[in-house]
């Protein structure tokens, strides 16, 4: 269970709700509200006082750097810090393997990451993000790189790994993908949060 109190971030009124296990939240509001704050947040990459617990560990006693192996953020930008692609994952098998339900070729883990296109980038990331298992994702707009046929895939993808019992947030703004995928919504208008399962 993925549990807030009284989240404070920046901009926001105090947020508070629980997730269990194959929950997906979909978090809506209009550009600027603070969704990506929000993620930021619960990842502890942004100071927020309140607290956050993962089953029985608290944010609070963790290194940040272990509590984020457990809650993987992904941005809309990814990083790449290494010059070939297939050098930032450990691994490669399993790797190519989840790429290619992506629609991504393997040759692609051997090209400088600088020859790859955004929406490679992107799916990718995610990839990556996958690699240790984390039980929460916090996944910011994956598919706004995407064409349709890619996000679909990605959306698959997403739905799978919810069968499978990971806690994902997910923020968009496409109202139809919030239906597809959402157990529950968290709306941001205006500083103040509604959320709700559906």
């Amino acid at each position: 269970m993925l549990s807030l109190q009284k989240l404070k971030v920046r901009g926001l009124a105090p947020i508070s709700f629980e997730l269990h296990k194959g929950d997906l939240l979909v978090v809506r509001g209009p550009s600027g509200s603070g969704k990506s704050l929000l993620l930021r947040a619960i990842a502890d990459l942004d100071e927020a006082a309140g607290e956050i617990r993962l089953d029985k560990g608290r944010r609070a006693l963790m290194k940040p750097e272990n509590w984020r192996r457990k809650a993987r953020y992904l941005s809309a930008e990814s990083g790449w810090w290494l010059e070939r692609t297939g050098e930032h994952f450990t691994d490669l098998q399993t790797a190519k393997k989840q790429a290619g339900e992506l629609g991504l070729a393997e040759k692609l883990f051997d090209n400088p990451v600088a020859h790859l296109s955004s929406g490679e980038r992107q799916r990718l990331s995610f990839v990556r993000a996958l690699e240790d298992h984390p039980p929460v994702l916090l996944l910011d707009e994956p598919t706004s790189a995407l064409d349709e046929v890619a996000a679909d895939l990605m959306e698959r993808k997403i739905l799978a790994l919810q069968k499978t019992g990971i806690i994902l947030i997910v923020v968009t703004h496409s109202h139809a993908q919030a239906e597809r995928l959402a157990t529950h919504t968290l709306t941001i208008t205006d500083g103040k949060t509604r959320f709700e399962a559906r």
